[in-house]
Formats: C-alpha cells, sequence, structure tokens
C-alpha cells in the first residue's frame, strides 16, 4: 500500500491532512462526526470545530450541553453571546420588581456583604468570582 492510500484509507489525526468528510474517534475533517471530532463543522460527544454540534462543544457557534465559544446555546453555555434556561431565568428575575426574586445574595463589594451578613446572622463573607456573598462559606449563605 503506498501512502496515498493509507490517506484515503486510514484515519485523519493531528499532523495530517484532513478528510472532506470524517467519522470515528478523533476525526479530522472538513465535516467531522464522532467522538471528539474537530472540523470546520463537527457533531460529536466533545465537537472543536467552527460550527459544533454536542455535548461538550467548542467552538465559534455551538449547541451543546456544555457550550464555550462566540455564539452558545445549551444548559451551561460561556461565551460572548449565550442561551441558556439558567442565564434567561436569572436575567428575568433581576428585570422583574419582585423583590423575592432579586434575593442573589452576592454584592460588588465585601463591605456590602459583611453588613447583609449581620442581617442573615451568620459570620464572615467569601468570594464568588468576582462578586462577595455572606457567610463564611457557600453552604451557610441562604
Amino acid at each position: 500500500m503506498n501512502s496515498s492510500e493509507q490517506e484515503s484509507q486510514g484515519p485523519a489525526h493531528c499532523g495530517s491532512k484532513p478528510k472532506k468528510i470524517a467519522f470515528g474517534i478523533a476525526p479530522l475533517g472538513i465535516i467531522s462526526i464522532g467522538v471528539v471530532p474537530m472540523g470546520i463543522v463537527s457533531i460529536g460527544i466533545v465537537p472543536m470545530g467552527v460550527v459544533s454540534l454536542g455535548v461538550v462543544a467548542m467552538g465559534v457557534v455551538n449547541a451543546s450541553i456544555v457550550g464555550m465559544g462566540i455564539f452558545s446555546a445549551g444548559i451551561t453555555t460561556m461565551g460572548l453571546k449565550v442561551w441558556s434556561p439558567e442565564g434567561t431565568v436569572l436575567e428575568k428575575n433581576l428585570d422583574t420588581s419582585d423583590a423575592s426574586l432579586k434575593n442573589i445574595y452576592a454584592y460588588p463589594t465585601r463591605v456590602k456583604a459583611e453588613q447583609e451578613a449581620k442581617k442573615l446572622g451568620c459570620l464572615g463573607v467569601h468570594k464568588m468570582g468576582k462578586l462577595w456573598m455572606p457567610c463564611a462559606t457557600h453552604r451557610s449563605s441562604p
């Protein structure tokens, strides 16, 4: 078997030329379908591509359970523009005038979190990302 036959029959992988359409485990192609597919359009378990559809997708545009990209849609998404059911609920809660829905208990300053901790009857504060939350641990937070 010569090298051109091996290229057309063997799997495409890092360092090899991508196929037009690739299937399998870690397929590399323009269109890739499989487990950990890599390509321009990727569909699979952990797709990585410009357009990714799958369980944990990474790419410019993706739809998945966990998505990371510029435009992401899914349950847990990270990106410049995201859509997820949790994000939508949070946005609605912040826009409503119902005070009970605004009890997020995260504050931009440590001082404000300490004031809220006193009101809630717990001790200390803890950091959550860029925000501060009342109580020494998350479990003791409301």
